[in-house]
């Protein structure tokens, strides 16, 4: 078996890439354009008995169609991820989340691919005050980013439906974990804590979202690649649901620094109020998270504050 990972250098890609490659016995071919969400560091120690990286665009037609000819299966983590920047400018979220994944199914179709896994978010079904938000929920993305997602995720399903594409499609909480991009809420804190500096928090601070660690997500995508049935989504959810200030004195107390860093900020446009996802579909699979936020926080910590303090 030999899988393409697209988008295998960013956060949750290289983390997917290396469960495969430590839990099976699969090959793996990563793509990744290198942009300011792709670290080609994020894949150091990986052996390369079982691994290939290309540095590419999933929208270069040309290369996706030659790397999809020598592969089994497609596993599409790229994207543009930033809601603040995608409310800064959407254009770079449609061509990389819309027209990459369009390239990506087209080179699919023509290469006959055993399996097409399109990894979308919760947030394409938009904010939900009470209860949880199952597969056939309607989705209602509130930011340019979300709505880039969702055209995804119905662009693929539709290849399953006209093409006879073996699609699937999995929908995760908010992640967390080593190698998150420094923008990326989690990291920010820590970094900003561990080192003194305020920590600004939107609004009041009262945003709920589902946080997962990122292994247990990796887990969820593979079980899903193997055994999940084509056409169908499948929501990646802990259950574990925290505030964003909730959050932030979680970080603050397992760097040791005070909550007096805690600096509430003007609201982002369009910000979501609480996301909240019904998994039980992907449960029954077999899947159940290991990690709790504690030990995955202190585990991101670790990992994250590891090098500056061997300095």
């Amino acid at each position: 078996m030999r899988l393409l990972v697209t988008g295998g250098a960013g956060f949750i890609g290289s983390n997917y890439v290396r469960y495969v490659l430590s839990e099976t016995h699969a090959e793996v071919l990563t793509l990744d354009a290198l942009t300011y969400a792709g670290d080609r560091s994020n894949l150091d120690g990986i052996p390369e008995e079982r691994h290939e990286f290309v540095e590419g665009d999933i929208t270069d037609r040309t290369l996706v169609s030659e790397l999809v000819a020598d592969v089994d299966q497609i596993v599409n983590f790229a994207a543009e991820s930033h809601v603040d920047r995608s409310i800064e400018g959407a254009r770079p979220f449609v061509e990389s989340n819309v027209a990459g994944t369009q390239t990506l199914l087209d080179a699919a179709v023509e290469h006959d691919i055993d399996r097409f896994v399109q990894i979308s978010t919760d947030e394409v079904y938009g904010e939900i005050e009470e209860g949880v938000f199952t597969e056939t929920d309607p989705l209602h993305p509130r930011n340019p980013y979300a709505a880039t997602k969702a055209a995804a995720d119905h662009l693929a399903l539709s290849y399953h439906e006209t093409h006879d594409l073996p699609v699937v499609v999995t929908r995760s909480s908010n992640n967390f974990g080593p190698r998150q991009h420094a923008e990326k809420l989690i990291p920010k804190l820590i970094q900003r804590a561990s080192t003194g500096k305020s920590l600004p928090i939107y609004g009041d601070g009262s945003n709920v979202r589902e946080w997962i660690y990122v292994e247990d997500n990796c887990r969820a995508v593979d079980l899903v690649r193997r055994e999940g049935a084509t056409g169908e989504v499948y929501n990646i959810g802990s259950g574990d649901e925290r505030t964003t200030v909730e959050v932030a004195r979680a970080v603050l107390e397992e760097v040791g620094a005070s909550e007096d860093l805690i600096e509430f900020v003007d609201d982002r446009p369009g910000h979501d109020q609480r996301y909240a996802l019904d998994s039980t579909k992907l449960r029954k699979l077999g899947w159940e998270p290991k990690w709790s936020f504690a030990e995955g926080l202190a585990r991101t910590v670790e990992r994250q504050l590891q090098p500056e303090r061997e300095r």
